[in-house]
């Protein structure tokens, strides 16, 4: 049986024998004394296979990379010169007594220490990129993460219970995934994208406290942090406020970064409106480690000679801004050219500009092409409210408020960090006081800003009728380091509230039972005030092990276009399933020319 992992071998066990399982990472012959580095899970050890034993020496000139083998062996030092601090066993070494192989291997497609591999690669072999040792790392990272969640989450009282993966399309989120039904011909389960409304349920039904580490569905444009299926930290409380729920995942998230990160984040986390985010820095999510913020200039550009500016801030939801780049002016054309392009993606048409040479010299110290259409008054307005100095750029968006927001917000993100101005370690932050509803201007009605079964603000409940667009909500978001993290909200546990917001999304009261139903049917059985909260497990991760794509935190993930390299998911199946499913297929027809 095996004694020891290899990479948990130490100077403690010098003299003892041991039997080690693994994989070849390296052989190298030295003229007569074979070495192979074995590794497991844990790490490497050395081991030494001396000429001197026939038996292992010519076993161990048949090894190759990735063999699988059991080895038998004592522990001694390395000699003088050859330690290697950087591992756990780097001061000891096996000398081999005994060495099976239990299953050779094919060349792989790449070395398991190898950085520089393509996605496709990795993905296509996931079975040996996680062989890797910086996937091992993430994946007991994730292991780690989640077993400190369970272990907090269960010091506080809360109940883990499994929710059902087969359940009703509510089609008012993304799209769902639909799983037709074989015994209900012409009917589909949706798989969930959140365990929201049975969560709820289980208030009504008394548990109070519930979390859950689920597996939720969304069928949607995917990205680097985004997934068809994903893993959330799902919690849901009864009888706490708004103000106590957040104070309760605080604490739960420091005690994730100083457990697992010995970090210690701050207490508590700052909080900032929704308005003041987006205000600020063009961004629910903004990112705080960067400095970098928007000035509002709409007021002042109401009457300028300058059209695009005017235009956009005369609009009903029109906004001018302004982002001051500390040093900016020694960005090169091409770059900001390069940013000009950049804002494109967001809908931008153009990204004007002011460099300051010499704030002693005026106008005739600015350069930039626009300085001719603004009056006087105005460029020194600008200056002022920009806090600028010798040697800055100040980049301008002008367009309806969502268009300058996208636009500068992001390039804050970009310039911040390709610039320099980031600063290092950790930012958290609530952002609150969201609206309940964004208007949908394609369907010409109001949608759920984060879902229809968020509460309205202390206050607001009669806008749900009058002005749902003023109505705010009791919506809370964390965001770590300009990525939303967690999302959650005071739940409505009212029947009439949950009707009016209904109405206000245009959901008819036929539609609405018809969908929900069973959830306003449960709201009048004496449902308690409750609310809770989503944490994106993958993105925590991803943050933690400070990689840049959430795939690399999963064991096995989709790329980009929702697809398995590893399996070929999805694929094709017969005509016997589908008969079995009630379902044809549209023949796509193909075009002769």
């Amino acid at each position: 049986m095996r004694t020891n992992y290899c990479g948990a071998i130490n100077t403690r066990y010098l003299d003892q024998t041991v039997t080690l399982y693994g994989w070849v990472h390296r052989r190298r012959d030295h003229g007569g004394v074979i070495f192979i580095d074995l590794r497991d899970r844990e790490g490497l050890v050395q081991i030494v296979c001396d000429p001197d034993n026939e038996n292992t020496f010519h076993t161990a000139e048949r090894i190759r990379n990735e063999y699988v083998l059991k080895i038998t062996g004592k522990v001694r030092p390395r000699p003088e010169g050859t330690v290697n601090l950087v591992l756990v066993s780097g001061e000891i070494e096996v000398l081999v007594k005994s060495i099976e192989i239990l299953n050779p291997s094919l060349t792989p497609p790449f070395l398991m220490d190898d950085d520089n591999l393509s996605e496709s690669i990795r993905l296509e072999h996931r079975y040996l990129d996680l062989r890797r040792p910086v996937m091992q790392a993430n994946l007991r990272l994730r292991h780690r993460v989640a077993m400190a969640v369970r272990i907090f989450l269960d010091q506080q009282g809360f109940i883990d219970v499994e929710t059902p993966i087969l359940t009703k399309s509510t089609p008012e989120g993304a799209r769902d995934y639909l799983v037709p039904s074989r015994v209900n011909e012409g009917h589909f389960f949706a798989l969930p994208q959140s365990p929201q409304l049975f969560k709820q349920l289980l208030m009504v039904s008394g548990f109070d406290r519930y979390y859950q580490i689920s597996r939720c569905f969304r069928d949607e444009d995917l990205r680097a942090d985004r997934q068809p299926e994903f893993t959330q930290i799902d919690i849901e409380t009864s009888f706490l406020t708004e103000d106590e729920i957040m104070a309760l995942m605080e604490e739960m998230i420091r005690h994730l970064f100083s457990t697992i990160q010995n970090v210690d984040l701050p207490n508590p986390f700052p909080r900032l409106t929704h308005a003041e985010a987006m205000h600020n820095y063009g961004s629910d999510k903004p990112d705080l480690r960067i400095p970098l913020v928007l000035t509002e200039l709409t007021d002042v550009m109401k009457e300028v000679p300058f059209k695009v500016f005017r235009e956009a801030a005369e609009k009903p939801n029109g906004r001018v801004a302004a982002l001051r780049i500390p040093k900016g002016g020694e960005l090169s054309r091409k770059e900001i050219d390069d940013f000009t392009s950049f804002v494109a993606i967001y809908g931008a048409k153009g990204l004007a500009y002011i460099k300051i040479n010499s704030i002693e010299k005026g106008i005739e110290g600015l350069q930039s092409p626009i300085l001719k259409f603004l009056p006087e008054k105005t460029i020194k307005t600008i200056l002022t409210r920009t806090e600028a100095e010798d040697g800055d750029l100040i980049f301008f968006g002008a367009d309806n408020a969502k268009i300058v927001n996208d636009a500068l917000g992001a390039l804050r993100v970009k310039i911040g960090h390709e610039q320099g101005h980031a600063e290092s370690g950790w930012k958290p932050l609530w952002v609150i006081g969201f609206p309940m509803f964004e208007r949908d201007e394609e369907e010409n009605r109001w949608q759920a800003l984060h879902h229809p079964f968020t509460s309205p603000a202390d206050g607001h409940e009669d806008l749900l009728e009058t002005d749902p667009g003023k109505a705010l909500s009791k919506a809370y978001d964390m965001v770590l380091n300009g990525s939303e993290i967690g999302g959650g909200s005071v739940r409505i546990h009212r029947q009439e509230i949950q009707s009016k917001v209904f109405r206000a999304l245009n959901i008819a009261d036929e539609e609405a039972q018809e969908k929900f139903g069973f959830l306003l049917n449960a709201l009048q059985y004496g449902a308690p005030p409750h609310g809770g909260i989503a944490f994106g497990l993958d993105r925590i991760i991803t943050l933690m092990a400070g990689v840049d794509s959430i795939r690399d935190v999963i064991a096995f993930p989709k790329t980009q276009r929702a697809q398995c390299l590893l399996t070929h998911a999805p694929n094709s199946v017969d005509e016997k399933q589908l008969r079995e499913l009630h379902i044809r297929l549209r023949k796509t027809e193909i075009s002769k020319d």
